[in-house]
């Protein structure tokens, strides 16, 4: 094991995307993350394309650097099994909402007892605080009720949410963050705690950190939404043979933009000279791209932004950044080998440490690859036990 968490022991009990993306980024950092599946295992194990029943596409994607084990928790023997993991973990996150933690007799309090120095993280719809507690909700859901669906309306005014499971991603980093966070107390404290991170109450002030706008004040001062972000012709521009993003920002970049594109007359404009004119005239000064870049092929746009230093990119399909030279240069996009699944695309971990670096300690497991041996390795049991344990139905050991 490497990386800047070597040394500590995540249980994880989550499933979808939002809690395994957290934790697998846990495992890429050195984190041992142990992976706890119910005897069908995480939904994403199903969803194709996939070359093997329950290694789908999508768990291979959020689940590598970590070790499957399959407990049902509704047995007895399965509870104790996973007791007996909560006395030398020092991370539990979860996913279900809290009631079923309770259920099964796995909250805090009751976990606290076990071990102290657990940090205790949940992760669902709602807090436990508000009215909405207990509701389910999943990223769609958080989307339409955060606003992203509403800032995302086509031209018939009917809201749309994100191409991308935008809700889940962005509050797994919080989860991932609050962790590091409560790991960072404990060694100052010695005590674990319970954390609370809740999708609805984490978007909101995600998306209104730039939208919040005249209601930042007390009365208002105006109406709401970043108006650079809302007006029309804010999007990848046309070329005469593609499209390009490109965004001049500073007064010096929106006249170097002016300046190549032969518009002189534009370099004193005030719209152009003063930040706060530019502002309340962005809409203006898009609609003046869009009609500048199809004047040139994207090839030379390209080379004339680059020499001009101004901020673009093209517009890449998502085949394109499977071959993007950046990425290639240093090789982000890995090909490794899967024991069931043969040669497979990852990604390398983006953030690099200078004395102790992360990595892909081991790919996405088969679902109870790893019950025999964490259960024997960390919660003491013999091969015997084990047997018996899944002879019963509470483990399941994978083939």
């Amino acid at each position: 094991m490497r990386g800047p968490l070597k040394g500590v022991r995540v249980l994880d009990m989550t499933s979808v995307l939002l809690g395994p993306f957290a934790t697998q980024f846990l495992g890429d950092m050195g984190a041992d993350v142990i992976k706890i599946e119910t005897p069908a295992g995480d939904i994403t194990r199903y969803i194709p394309p996939q070359r093997h029943k329950q290694m789908g596409f999508m768990f291979l994607c959020a689940n590598r650097s970590k070790r499957s084990v399959v407990l049902d928790l509704k047995k007895d023997e399965a509870r104790e099994a996973m007791l007996r993991l909560v006395r030398v973990a020092d991370v539990l996150v979860y996913s279900i909402r809290p009631a079923a933690m309770a259920r099964l007799g796995l909250d805090y309090e009751t976990l606290r007892a076990e071990n102290p120095r657990l940090i205790y993280c949940g992760a669902y719809g709602f807090s436990e605080r508000g009215p909405y507690r207990g509701r389910p909700a999943y990223d769609d859901i958080i989307q339409a009720a955060c606003g992203i669906a509403a800032l995302q309306r086509n031209s018939d005014g009917e809201p749309r949410y994100a191409n991308t499971v935008l809700a889940d991603k962005t509050v797994g980093l919080h989860v991932l963050a609050a962790i590091v966070m409560a790991l960072y107390e404990r060694e100052r404290s010695g005590e674990g705690q319970a954390i609370e991170v809740p999708m609805f109450e984490t978007m909101v002030p995600f998306i209104m950190l730039e939208h919040l706008a005249g209601a930042t004040f007390s009365p208002s001062e105006g109406e709401m939404g970043y108006r650079r972000l809302m007006v029309e012709h804010r999007r990848p521009y046309a070329t005469k043979d593609g499209y390009i993003g490109i965004l001049p920002y500073t007064t010096e970049q929106w006249q170097r933009f002016f300046r190549i594109a032969g518009r002189e007359e534009m370099l004193e404009d005030p719209r152009v000279l003063d930040a706060e004119t530019r502002s309340r005239h962005v809409g203006e000064l898009y609609a003046m791209v869009a009609e500048i870049m199809p004047t040139r092929t994207t090839q030379e746009w390209l080379k004339l932004l680059e020499e001009n230093d101004i901020p673009h990119m093209p517009v890449n399909e998502l085949e394109d950044l499977l071959n993007d030279p950046h990425l290639k240069a240093i090789d982000f996009i890995r090909e490794i080998d899967h024991p069931s699944e043969g040669r497979i695309r990852t990604f390398d971990v983006p953030i690099t440490f200078s004395r102790t670096p992360g990595g892909i300690e081991r790919p996405a497991p088969r679902l109870g690859e790893h019950t025999r041996e964490v259960l024997m390795e960390l919660a003491g049991y013999s091969a015997d036990e084990i047997d018996q344990l899944s002879a019963c139905g509470a483990i399941r050991v994978a083939s």
